[in-house]
């Protein structure tokens, strides 16, 4: 097979991440694989893998305070630029945005986008518990919307989580109900009707959000929030529509049939979360994925590469040969 695919949900760990996640790791903190660009790539091939856009969620890089976050990001998006710049073609990025302070994330924004020319940005679920809707988030996802700026949404730790998750590991079911959660509270506080032009990618098949999508356009016109935005079923099936969601950890009928129930095969990407998730775990859920494909009756045949490139064009010409 061709190497053709591009992984929108590969995330990266170099450079000050991988001093950072060594610091915390003898702190007894979250711990990933190692990462290398040689490791990187060799998986890459592996795998059919064209280009991976890298990410870092924000929970993998605690730093001891606002001027370090602005610091830390800026090496984390500059290291990047450097990556996609030596290896034309082989790698993205979502830019780390410094989340202490609205006017720190939308300086970043500007320096990533305008400067470093990166490719759009992540953000976490929530950020130290203000979830999308919260008027904290709203000037950076205006600025974003105006720049029509692809957003990654990936899950971050829930405030809760000792309460919520009785010890297991977030990504167990917690990932996939702060996905839903933020996303539900997006639409019913009116995100989607104040930036329309705001285009969204979700991990994991937006997790347990697709499958509730029915209930929660059911409660637009039941019950909703005292300052909830004036919305009614019609929006909410509109915004889950519109919604990208990848296939990472989802590449199998759980997921993707209620995926394909809120919106088109169009807006299913590519994911692996490598290397968050095992290499053996990314292979069953690369055959499970194919696998789908033969049997689902609908033409998925956009999902390994051509909807990508509609959201970044860059991404499209081979800007040197991939051999079988």
């Amino acid at each position: 097979m061709t190497r053709a695919r591009i992984d929108v949900h590969a995330h990266y760990a170099g450079g000050v991440v991988a001093q950072r996640l060594r610091d915390t790791a003898l702190a007894g903190g979250f711990r990933v694989s190692p990462w290398s660009v040689d490791a990187a790539l060799a998986f890459m091939d592996r795998h059919d893998i064209a280009t991976q856009i890298l990410s870092l969620p924000i929970e993998w890089l605690p730093t001891t305070g606002p001027a370090d976050a602005v610091r830390t990001a800026r090496l984390v998006n500059e290291s990047y630029a450097e990556l996609i710049s030596t290896h034309p073609g082989r790698f993205g990025a979502f830019a780390t945005l410094p989340m202490s302070s609205v006017d720190a994330a939308l300086a970043e924004v500007e320096h990533a986008m305008d400067t470093l020319t990166l490719d759009g940005v992540m953000l976490g679920t929530n950020t130290s518990g203000k979830y999308f809707g919260h008027p904290f988030l709203d000037p950076i996802l205006a600025e974003l919307g105006r720049r029509k700026t692809p957003i990654f949404v990936h899950p971050a730790e829930c405030p809760h989580i000792d309460v919520l998750g009785f010890g297991r590991p977030s990504s167990v079911i917690e990932f996939p109900l702060d996905t839903a959660r933020t996303m539900t509270n997006a639409i019913y506080s009116g995100v989607f009707r104040r930036y329309p032009t705001l285009t969204v990618i979700l991990a994991h098949a937006g997790g347990a959000l697709p499958s509730l999508g029915w209930r929660i356009a059911e409660h637009a016109q039941v019950k909703r929030g005292p300052d909830d935005a004036d919305i009614d079923p019609g929006h909410v099936g509109e915004a889950l529509r519109n919604l990208y969601y990848d296939t990472a950890l989802a590449g199998n009928p759980y997921s993707l049939l209620p995926t394909l129930q809120v919106t088109t095969p169009e807006h299913v990407l590519f994911g692996t979360d490598w290397p968050a998730a095992p290499e053996a775990t990314v292979q069953r859920n690369n055959s499970n994925l194919v696998s789908f494909q033969e049997v689902a009756g609908s033409d998925l045949s956009g999902v390994d590469r051509a909807n990508a490139v509609r959201l970044f064009p860059r991404l499209g010409p081979r800007t040197r040969p991939l051999p079988d």
